[in-house]
Parts: C-alpha cells; structure tokens; sequence
C-alpha cells in the first residue's frame, strides 16, 4: 500500500515538474528606447502644451493628451474644436465657433510609444513606418507627407492639426483651417509652413530652437513635430510598474495579481493579442466593440458608421479591426475601447469574455458623452440599425470563454500592477506658461 501511494505522488510531482511553466516576457530596459536630448524634450514639453499650434489658437496637443487625465480625457468621444474646458468638463461652446460634431474615435492614451517598437499608430493603423513609403511612412497623405521625422512618434503629430474636429478649426475660420480645406499642405503657403511660421515668430521659440539646431538651419513643420515627439517619448515612458519590478526579480507580486498573471497568460489567453512587453501584437482585431457616435467618414459621406482597419486597406476581411492597445498604464486611461464603451476594467473584461452578447445587450448609459448642445443627434445610431449591428457581430473573431468572478477580480489585479505612476510626478511636468502666452490647460 504504502508503494502504491509512494508511487502515485512521484506521477503526481512529476506531471508538475514536467507541465510547462507560463511563460512571461522580459520587462523594458533602456535599449527599448531610444537616446533623447534633454533640451529637445523641454523644448516640446512647451509646444505640447501650447494652442499656437491650433487653428484658432484655443486648443493644445494636452488638451485631449493630458497627464492629469491618464494622457487622454476621462471621455469616450471628446468635443475637440470649438470646445470649452478640460476632459469631463469640457463642453460644447455656442456661436461661430461651435463644434460641429464629436470626435469620432476615442483619445488614446500615450504611453511609452517612444519605445522603438510601436510604428503603427492611431486605431485604424494609418500611419506606418514603413521603408516603401517616400517619406519613410505609408499614410494617408501618401505623396504630401513631409520628410525627416525621427519616427512614427513624430509623424503622428502631423494628423490633429490638420483636423477641423481636432485642432485646425473649421471651414474658413482661420488660414490654417483655409490652407486643409483646399488642400494645400506643403509648400510656403502650406497648413504646415503656417504653423511654423506662427512658432518661429515668436522670440522664445526662436531661441530654443536655434540653441538646439544652430542657426543655419531653417525650422520646419517636422522639427516641431520630433521634439514634441521627445517630450512624450520621455514624460510618458512607462516600465517601473509593480509588474515590471516583479519580472526583474525585485518584488513578489500580491496574490491576487500573480493569479491574474497566471490567468492573463494561461488560460484567458489573453496574451493571445496583448503579447510582448507592452502587451500588445501592434495587429488588428475585431471584437464587436459597441459603435457610436459620428463615426469616421468623409464630409460627405452622412453614415456614422467606423469599419477600422478596412479604411486604411481597403479589404474586407479587416472591416471594424482595431488595433490592439498597450495595457500599460490602462487602469488609468478609462474609459476602454475605439469609441470608450466601457468605464471600467471589470467591463471591459466582461466584453472580451463573449463580445456578441455584451455588444447587443450594451447600455447607452454606459457612454460618457458630454452633452452636444441643443442638437438633437442619435449617438447609437449603428448600435440601433439591426443590419449594421449583424455586420459588426459577424465580424469579431473573439470566440466565447467563461471566467468566474474571483477570476475577474484576479485580472483586474493583474492590470492595476501594469501602473507605472511615475509621470504623475512630472518628468518635466506641465508648464505654468508657454511661450506664446496662451492659457495652459
């Protein structure tokens, strides 16, 4: 007897010994980034906060992208252009100026994509660093994009300004929102060169720059965009999380954390999409998020439909594909999801767990959206229209999984030990005043 039981615990611990261990990845370390100026970053912490690079000179990079609000606005579509105020108090404005509709998309947040792996950016991905592009990058410009960015950081800071919801204003208003409405972008009459007109004529800018680059060299469009690009790249890096110390062999993780790593890793697969160190595949995918709002559409398109990732390709198998976010920092960045469905981690894992059914049961309440003036517009339009809806539940490619309760708790643990709170202190921190002598949100 005492053989048989000898010899069943030693199957016992060998199937232990022999099971495969769950795999981690390795944490960030100073290679992942690349070297940056000190004086570069302090001279784009200024123009990340400064409205001079707006169309009318009201709104700012921060505004959408501010550290106070995890790097984003507390929002699930934000009033941009025409606007009043900050994140959740932002509101819309009557008069001339008023906003004509809601951004469509919600505002990412910004960490650690100064980390030289993250060369794909916005939702849809459309804008790629790239070696067959003329610029260095593929998108949307194509021809017109500039040259000489550092990177796809960089690049990205081209799009806001040249949107009438974002940044340029709207039809008319000013010479920048004139120069994107006719098209002309580069040239001496260009968005471009007009803003960096706006900058260089002011003596401080002028200063900073010539210290940086001397002064035999003409400013552009593109150096402005780099060292804001070095601004975020420093202020927003991510990798001294609890996780981050644990994977370093510094701390032990709690135990619930270390169970919903065991989950997040095992058997939630959800590292099926989140890999890597910054648990993300930088891949599409279609989860039948909830859609709202005014969509992502030409002027003159009137649907308030977003098909993702098939506006950048053009092929049907990546209709309503999203990139797959970074979780660093996510228990911060709420609300989740391209339009900011869910407000919270416990929802937002919910939705993973059986998309189809969270999207067809989704409470509009769950949507933070500030109220639109006396417009009288549907937001759910999309959500409301069976046909639509079949579309975007026809389209997810999640497959249906069961977690218990305490295993959702556990996750959650898990993603609230990805929080790396040190921008909260400020790196470089938000200026009490900028250049220009706008108001600093």
């Amino acid at each position: 007897m005492k053989a048989k039981c000898l010899s069943l615990c030693l199957v016992f611990f060998c199937s232990i010994a022999w099971a495969d261990p769950v795999k981690y990845p390795s944490a960030p370390t100073d290679t992942d980034y690349k070297n940056i100026m000190p004086e570069r970053a302090k001279l784009g912490r200024f123009l990340f906060f400064d409205p001079i690079l707006s169309g009318n000179k009201n709104i700012a990079c921060a505004t959408c992208h501010h550290p106070k609000l995890g790097t984003s606005d507390g929002m699930s579509l934000a009033i941009g252009e025409g606007g009043k105020g900050l994140g959740p108090e932002r509101r819309y404005v009557s008069g001339s100026n008023a906003p004509e509709q809601r951004i469509g998309r919600h505002s990412p947040n910004l960490f650690n994509l100064g980390a030289s792996e993250f060369r794909i950016l916005f939702h849809d991905g459309r804008l790629e660093a790239h070696d067959t592009g003329v610029s260095g990058f593929r998108t949307p410009l194509e021809g017109d994009m500039a040259k000489n960015f550092d990177g796809a950081l960089s690049a990205q800071a081209m799009f806001p300004v040249l949107s009438g919801d974002e940044m340029a204003g709207h039809y008319s208003e000013n010479e920048i929102s004139k120069s994107v409405r006719i098209g002309l972008l580069t040239g001496p009459n260009g968005a471009w060169k007009k803003i960096t007109k706006r900058v260089t004529d002011i003596p401080e800018y002028r200063r900073l720059f010539t210290d940086i680059y001397g002064t035999t060299k003409t400013v552009t469009f593109t150096d402005i965009a780099n060292v804001i690009a070095d601004f975020v790249a420093t202020e927003f890096r991510a990798d001294n999380s609890s996780w981050d110390k644990y994977l370093r062999g510094e701390i032990k993780l709690s135990a619930d954390a270390q169970r919903g790593a065991e989950l997040f890793y095992g058997k939630a697969n959800c590292v099926a999409c989140h890999s890597g160190k910054f648990q993300t595949d930088h891949d599409f995918h279609a989860i039948s998020m909830p859609q709202f709002g005014p969509g992502r559409n030409a002027r003159f398109e009137g649907h308030q439909r977003d098909i993702g990732r098939k506006r950048v390709t053009g092929k049907n198998e990546d209709a309503y594909k999203f990139r797959t976010p970074s979780l660093r920092n996510i228990a911060l960045t709420a609300p989740y999801g391209h339009t900011g469905a869910y407000p919270t981690l416990e929802s937002i894992i919910s939705h993973h767990l059986d998309p189809q059914q969270s999207f067809a049961k989704y409470d509009f309440k769950l949507a933070k959206l500030p109220k639109f003036g006396d417009l009288k517009q549907d937001d759910f339009q999309i959500m409301k229209n069976a046909r639509e809806g079949a579309e975007i539940l026809a389209a997810n490619e999640l497959e249906k999984q069961s977690l218990s309760p305490e295993e959702i708790v556990y996750l959650v643990e898990f993603l609230r030990s990805l929080t790396d709170e040190t921008f909260k202190l400020g790196r470089l921190g938000v200026p009490k005043k900028v250049p220009s002598g706008l108001p600093v949100d």
